[in-house]
């Protein structure tokens, strides 16, 4: 259970994770109504958010580092 003294770490740490105002009233709302369940699909389902953006971006990466290496040989390759 989260110490009522630490509310606003927990609004804190939800702004922190890229949760938008209304998403965090929502969480907070449960919060107060004790819904525990409600809070951790939330949580989840914001987790896979996120890491769906990350491996979106290291595809993205790995494609700039694949051009990289293309520009790189041929320039080796006219030398």
């Amino acid at each position: 259970m989260i110490v009522k003294g630490s509310r606003e770490s927990v609004i804190q740490n939800l702004e922190d994770a890229g949760c938008e105002t209304e998403m965090i009233q929502d969480f907070m709302g449960w919060f107060d109504k004790g819904q525990r369940a409600k809070q951790l699909e939330f949580l989840e389902h914001q987790r896979e958010y996120l890491l769906g953006r990350v491996h979106r971006d290291e595809r993205r990466i790995s494609c700039l580092d694949y051009l990289v290496y293309q520009i790189q040989g041929q320039s080796m390759g006219k030398r």
